[in-house]
């Protein structure tokens, strides 16, 4: 398995006037123009998925949209409560190793440090590593077998300004 963790584009600021919800900050209307810089280089690398999972939270929702919109994907993304701000990563994993047929390529559209947190878990075994994935960034794990801990091989990891010089 492949698998990908791109976290939510730059969403408004906590405390703008009429959101009262931190679930409910939307992205700003540059970085949805980012995110389809990311989209077009996503394009660019024939990067596809077969199941895209997303936080329901506004951010990360509108983000795996514009993906999976600008990738041409027949299907539409998923919500996964465990991919919201302190979402529990083993039943992530128990959701993912669950799907049938076993998909070759999934992205996840989450939050900081949530998925630093998950690349370090999955990378060393322990959370805290030292991964930092910027707003727009994507990660890359290779997965021989998928389970909690150790398991991945660490591919890649790209800065929202590396993915937009892809393009």
């Amino acid at each position: 398995m492949e698998l990908f963790l791109l976290r939510h584009g730059l969403a408004v600021e906590r405390g703008t006037a009429g959101i009262v919800n931190d679930a409910d900050r939307p992205l700003t209307p540059h970085g949805r123009r980012q995110l389809h810089k990311i989209a077009a280089a996503m394009w660019q690398m024939k990067l596809s998925f077969d199941v895209i999972l997303s936080s329901p939270l506004l951010r990360a929702r509108q983000t795996a949209e514009i993906v999976a919109k600008e990738l041409k994907l027949k299907k539409r993304p998923a919500f996964a409560d465990e991919l919201q701000p302190g979402g529990n990563a083993k039943i992530l994993i128990q959701s993912l190793a669950a799907l049938k047929p076993p998909p070759e390529n999934v992205l996840l559209v989450g939050h900081e440090p949530d998925l630093s947190n998950l690349i370090s878990w999955f990378v060393t075994g322990t959370t805290g590593a030292g991964f930092a994935l910027k707003k727009s960034g994507l990660a890359k794990l290779e997965i021989k077998k998928l389970r909690a801990g150790k398991c991945a091989t660490l591919a890649w990891l790209l800065t929202p300004a590396q993915l937009k010089l892809m393009r």
